[in-house]
């Protein structure tokens, strides 16, 4: 890719460009903290890379810690506090704009997996089929219907507030944060939210405890496509250039070691990827989650490519008032050094 930084250059001549490329690199510091938000399947690249072994392999010794949500993952990667993250592709470059200089390191998905509006049973029952319907139903108290995902600024809140907002409907609904997965199905199941934006392993959660309905599926590949156009990365592997430039061998580790995941992803079974992951998706059920990783497969970038266009694509959802980031360019934000590395020691 001709797309790497000047500063992203200078970073890895510094460190060491032979190390870095090399199979058998190793990093000085073998200790690794990795960062995710929330414990469902979407982040299984990085709990696969843990269970199968491959940060081992790669001569790291990591701790995988639940960050609570994508902002509190940011904040955990923005203070040095962990070394690689995975969140939405929005979290490094609010880094950036904030004077931390976020990094992408290789992407997770061609669209998003956890865009389902799920609304509450009774108000599905009541005949509220449409999300304009939705928008014009009021609570008990006669305030805005309340519209929950796991945090402000994170997935489900960038995507969704796009649908709604390209639709006109943003402003007619209250927005909130809460949390992982048990605080998340709580408000659906105790009516503090009369919607839930995630992914269908909580889907088929709500379902199965008559919690919550199907509304909108905005992962649905024609709706995807109608609305944003194709290919974006949604889902990234991120880390900050300082912890980048403080060790590159150790980020090259990293970024091979995930890569050797997802390349297992694709080539084993939805029960067999479920069974390596389970220590860390066990709020959910068996069968949920086995329906989210197959869906997974369906938006999976096995390439684990950027290119200009599926940047391009991005910007309307990732530059506009919401979210409140001022442009980038993708020479700004992505590093694909380390990936291109990983491609070439591992080729899939």
């Amino acid at each position: 890719m001709a797309y790497i930084s000047r500063r992203s250059v200078l970073t890895i001549v510094a460190g060491g460009a032979a190390a870095v490329a090399s199979r058998h690199a190793r990093a000085a510091d073998t200790s690794g903290r990795v960062i995710y938000p929330v414990a469902v399947p979407v982040y299984q690249t990085q709990f696969v890379a843990d269970r199968i072994g491959f940060f081992k392999e790669a001569g790291l010794d990591c701790k995988l810690i639940q960050g609570g949500s994508g902002v509190k993952t940011r904040e955990i990667i923005a203070s040095s506090q962990g070394d690689i993250g995975i969140g939405d592709i929005t979290h490094p470059m609010q880094l950036s704009n904030r004077g931390r200089a976020g990094r992408v390191l290789m992407p997770v998905d061609t669209r998003s997996s956890s865009v389902m509006f799920i609304i509450r049973k009774d108000l599905k029952d009541q005949g509220i089929n449409t999300l304009e319907a939705f928008t014009q139903w009021k609570r008990p108290d006669g305030r805005k219907p309340i519209v929950s995902v796991s945090s402000l600024g994170g997935t489900n809140h960038v995507w969704a507030s796009y649908y709604m907002e390209t639709m006109g409907l943003d402003e007619k609904v209250t927005w909130i944060g809460t949390g992982n997965v048990d605080t998340m199905l709580g408000t659906l199941k105790s009516k503090q939210a009369d919607i839930l934006v995630s992914s269908l392993s909580l889907l088929n959660e709500c379902r199965q405890q008559g919690w919550g309905e199907l509304l909108f599926d905005g992962t649905d590949e024609a709706i995807w496509n109608k609305y944003i156009g194709g290919k974006v990365p949604v889902t990234s592997h991120f880390s900050t250039q300082a912890t980048i430039d403080k060790d590159p061998a150790k980020m090259q580790a990293f970024v091979t070691a995930i890569w050797r995941a997802t390349q297992w992803i694709k080539t084993h079974k939805p029960d067999e990827i479920h069974d390596a992951i389970e220590p860390y998706v066990g709020s959910t059920s068996r069968d949920a989650n086995l329906l989210e990783i197959t869906a997974l497969q369906k938006v999976t970038d096995y390439r684990a490519s950027i290119e200009a266009a599926d940047f391009a694509r991005g910007e309307k959802v990732w530059f506009r008032e919401m979210t409140g980031i001022k442009p980038l360019t993708i020479a700004d934000v992505v590093v694909p050094t380390f990936i291109d590395a990983a491609r070439k020691a591992y080729p899939a």
